[in-house]
């Protein structure tokens, strides 16, 4: 498996936003008080990303208050039909913005917020990320089994994909 760091550049951050877009639900795991580590399912939003994930949720919510004692979080995608895995670490901060609730948006939320965008509790997560780390392998099903029977044969690791680490930078204060 090759494994490269990309400084946080403009390109790394392009990359990220297209090895996440159209993955509909992620896993965010949040620190709660006693130090264990809490995992729940968030709904993404389709926007471009440009180094921040928004996810909409409760202002008081368990998640919400994990979030302020503890804002360090990780934020992981999976897409198995395309072999595409994705795991984001970075600083998350409630925000309560109505013109950043209206951009983002969407019909298919009534279904966790049915008051719509005029719910009190409605507020959003913003996780600034600051590393991602990926596995990807983009060659088909076919491909790769010539490569794990190669393996087998020869006695050596299969390697399916690439794998790397990119680091976006120390996050910017809220």
């Amino acid at each position: 498996m090759s494994k490269k760091q990309e400084q946080g550049t403009r390109g790394a951050v392009e990359h990220l936003g297209e090895l996440i877009h159209g993955i509909k639900v992620a896993m965010m795991t949040t620190v709660d008080a006693d130090g264990s580590l809490h995992s729940r399912p968030m709904w993404t939003q389709d926007h471009d990303f440009d180094g921040e994930l928004w996810f909409f949720t409760r202002e008081h919510s368990h998640k919400v208050d994990e979030v302020e004692q503890d804002h360090h979080v990780n934020v992981s995608f999976s897409d198995p039909t395309r072999d595409r895995y994705v795991s984001v670490s970075g600083r998350c901060q409630l925000v309560k913005d109505p013109r950043k609730v209206r951009e983002l948006w969407s019909p298919a939320l009534k279904a966790w917020f049915p008051d719509g965008m005029d719910d009190p509790e409605l507020a959003l997560l913003c996780v600034r990320v600051e590393r991602a780390e990926y596995w990807d392998t983009p060659s088909s099903r076919m491909v790769q089994l010539v490569g794990m029977v190669k393996a087998a044969l020869t006695g050596k690791s299969y390697a399916p994909g690439d794998h790397q680490s990119l680091e976006l930078g120390s996050s910017r204060s809220h």
